[in-house]
């Protein structure tokens, strides 16, 4: 007996140390395989344009289909309300302050290629980690956060130092001077450097030629000549820059290759999107981040004959449908490659819609915010409370509504750990993985408190206690609107930050957004008995927030942002070619 035991023990042996290999083996199939990514930004989207955030006049059904399949955060936030540090932040999981990506003048945005600041290539982004982990990685549209420091060819803020391997877009954005017919952003700086120099030129001119007139002075005729020479300077530097900052500014490269100079608003979306589908054909069998940048609906509003005029909204509602269908591409394109339930999709803006925007006829072209006060450059919720949508088919929930407090950074940690790719150490890292939120394993979300930037100055605390409905936000200043009454700065085109465009509050204003998301009545010790402790713990989570800051170069410095010619990118000698043909 104990014989034929020892012999069934031998025969067993190698099924016995096989065991372990098949134990792991099941539980790895039991675990989700590394998805895929495919990251969807608007840019100037409001939270009130897209259907499933109730608006019933524009058609998103591709954008409600996202909603529908997967989870809509209802208090999604961007840590900035502007373009350059709002995709920084996204970019890196961290505030824009911490990276130098936050301005400390009145302009928060590069608004030239040929700019030496960028984000810093010492950043680290979702692509670089996604990248060293395997994955494919492709930024296609807009990416506004840089492209040279020295030189024309040294690239080193170039989406290919930060983990794109593939890149077709635009270097900086779209703007109404890439388009003829449709105005200028630097109307208020032209205004400011051309037409009032002209304007004291002029009385100067008068007042020395009635001196002379009359006897009372000897003006020398060369000092008549000298200023007209100066006013013929100013008005030649006026039509130059107008006639030609669309050939030197508004350029599509394809990698590090200027592919249309200046870039056409023919059939573009349709252009970018069939480049993010040729993406998804090319790497189907193999993991990929795909990051799709919309132009629109920034202006210069722009759309194919195949939209335009067909929305009851004009030409921003024309460029939202048209938007939508490219969403709805992508998604077809991933059913038709089987690739729907292995795909982590996120859909979002930037920030809110542009209030302020309006044609040269003075017509509104911004969106919607929906029932939030303020838009983008505030950090009033219209400015920073964005769509957010998550889909990833059999692992997220369908249908499902988050209300808690999430912001774009998240998107960092999210995506890092869903790729198996380690968070830097030698950072802070200010974005939280989403997934325990967005799976139902948890219900508050790891945002106990948040820091709402304008430029680089702290505006806004948000505090969402644990086991707490109040959502306390304290502001410690405000934009003054312009005219009074409005909901927006219309006279300088975008609220700014400091000095005498803001109101400073001392005690900050301080409300309940879970009563009062549209930040109509400031609470007072009178209305809110905890209304100084509040205030106290926001201050000393302020204090320990501030802590955390080190001093970093500022990209966007008055250096960094103004042009440079010798860092200006051109198709040969004229800046004009299109190899898109």
């Amino acid at each position: 007996m104990l014989l034929a035991v020892m012999a069934f023990g031998r025969k067993m042996r190698p099924f016995l140390l096989l065991l372990p290999l098949l134990l792991l083996s099941r539980t790895r199939s039991h675990n989700p395989k590394r998805p895929n990514f495919v990251l969807l930004m608007a840019d100037d989207l409001g939270i009130g344009d897209p259907g499933c955030y109730g608006n019933k006049t524009l058609r998103t059904p591709h954008i409600d289909r996202l909603a529908a399949d997967g989870v809509k955060l209802t208090q999604h936030l961007v840590a900035s309300p502007l373009c350059t540090p709002s995709r920084a932040a996204f970019m890196t999981g961290r505030y824009p302050v911490r990276s130098g990506m936050a301005s400390r003048s009145r302009v928060g945005v590069f608004l030239f290629s040929a700019s030496s600041g960028g984000l810093p290539p010492s950043e680290v982004t979702f692509a670089k980690l996604l990248r060293d982990q395997g994955y494919a990685t492709a930024l296609i549209g807009k990416w506004h956060l840089g492209t040279h420091c020295r030189h024309n060819d040294d690239f080193c803020h170039h989406p290919s130092r930060h983990g794109f391997e593939h890149f077709y877009g635009i270097p900086v954005t779209n703007m109404r001077d890439c388009k003829p017919g449709a105005g200028s952003v630097f109307t208020g700086g032209i205004q400011l450097l051309v037409y009032l120099p002209l304007k004291l030129l002029g009385v100067l001119l008068l007042l020395l030629a009635a001196l002379r007139h009359l006897g009372l002075a000897a003006v020398p005729t060369g000092v008549f000549a000298a200023l007209l020479l100066l006013a013929a300077g100013l008005l030649a530097l006026q039509f130059c820059f107008l006639r030609y900052y669309r050939p030197l500014n508004c350029f599509l490269m394809r990698g590090t290759e200027l592919s249309q100079q200046p870039f056409s608003y023919l059939n573009l979306t349709q252009r970018l999107t069939r480049e993010a589908t040729n993406f998804l054909h090319r790497n189907a069998q193999s993991p990929f981040l795909l990051v799709l940048s919309y132009l629109q609906v920034h202006t210069a509003l722009y759309a194919s004959a195949e939209f335009s005029g067909k929305s009851q909204h004009g030409e921003y509602g024309d460029a939202v449908e048209e938007m939508d269908w490219s969403v709805g591409q992508v998604l077809r394109t991933l059913d038709e490659l089987g690739l729907a339930s292995s795909t982590f999709v996120y859909f979002s803006s930037d920030h809110g819609a542009h209030l302020e925007e309006r044609s040269p006829e003075n017509k509104p072209q911004g969106g919607s915010n929906g029932v939030y006060k303020g838009g983008k450059g505030m950090n009033w919720e219209g400015g920073i409370r964005v769509p957010g949508l998550v889909r990833w088919l059999g692992v997220i929930p369908a249908g499902a509504e988050l209300g808690e407090p999430t912001s774009n950074m998240d998107l960092f940690p999210t995506v890092a750990k869903l790729a198996g790719a380690l968070l830097p150490q030698d950072r802070v890292i200010d974005g939280r993985d989403l997934m325990p939120l967005l799976q139902g394993q948890t219900q508050c979300s790891d945002h106990e408190f948040l820091f709402h930037y304008c430029n680089s100055y702290l505006n806004a605390v948000r505090w969402h206690p644990q086991n707490n409905t109040s959502i306390w936000k304290a502001f410690f200043f405000t934009p003054k609107f312009t005219p009074e009454g409005a909901n927006g700065c219309f006279q300088t085109h975008v609220c700014f930050c400091h000095g005498h465009f803001v109101t400073q509050h001392d005690p900050p204003l301080l409300f309940d957004l879970s009563v009062d998301p549209r930040e109509r009545k400031p609470l007072t010790p009178d209305t809110e008995p905890r209304f100084w402790e509040i205030l106290r713990t926001i201050r000393q989570e302020v204090d320990r927030h501030t802590e955390t800051l080190q001093e970093v170069p500022n990209q966007l410095s008055f250096w960094n942002m103004i042009w440079k010619p010798w860092m200006q990118m051109c198709c040969g000698l004229s800046c004009q070619c299109d190899r898109e043909k």
